[in-house]
């Protein structure tokens, strides 16, 4: 199974990792069925770094954006994949128990967050809708980080799907 991630600028792929992270991608395959994800958007963009999503905050114009999540929080499942373009990780609190929803892709190497982050999956199509998210002109966000993209990137969907043949 692959997740199917369709934004406003375009459909991205993701390949899981369940042997890595089985507890992360069993939670984001259950929150992406429930349409959890559906009508969010990627509310911080590191340029070179990551763009990050899955806050159900997102779904509107909240104050709070950033800190929403589904009322529960999983535990931590380090490992040895590297943080490097296109890996899907879990975003978290300084707790590292603390992910719930929000996941980031990486834009490049951010190998300083190996065996920091729960990294459970990879891009596997749509490597130029991810970049040209990362393009996406910021402005500074409540916390000072020019992180805030100044047009709007929405979730419109992510369907978990075969994997197709060919693929």
């Amino acid at each position: 199974m692959v997740a199917q991630i369709q934004t406003t600028v375009g459909e991205m792929v993701v390949e899981f990792w369940e042997e890595t992270a089985p507890k992360t991608v069993a939670n984001f395959k259950k929150l992406a069925g429930e349409g959890f994800y559906d009508g969010t958007a990627f509310h911080r963009i590191v340029k070179g770094f990551m763009i990050q999503g899955g806050d159900p905050l997102s779904k509107g114009d909240d104050p709070h954006v950033g800190t929403g999540g589904p009322g529960y929080s999983i535990p931590a499942e380090f490992s040895d994949r590297a943080h490097v373009l296109g890996v899907l990780s879990m975003a978290r609190s300084a707790d590292p128990d603390s992910a719930g929803s929000q996941f980031f892709i990486c834009l490049g190497d951010a190998r300083f967050l190996d065996r920091k982050y729960t990294a459970f999956g990879q891009l596997i199509g749509g490597v130029d809708v991810l970049q040209k998210i990362g393009e996406t002109p910021t402005v500074s966000g409540g916390g000072g980080e020019k992180s805030k993209p100044t047009t709007r990137i929405g979730v419109e969907s992510i369907k978990i799907v075969p994997v197709q043949a060919g693929a």
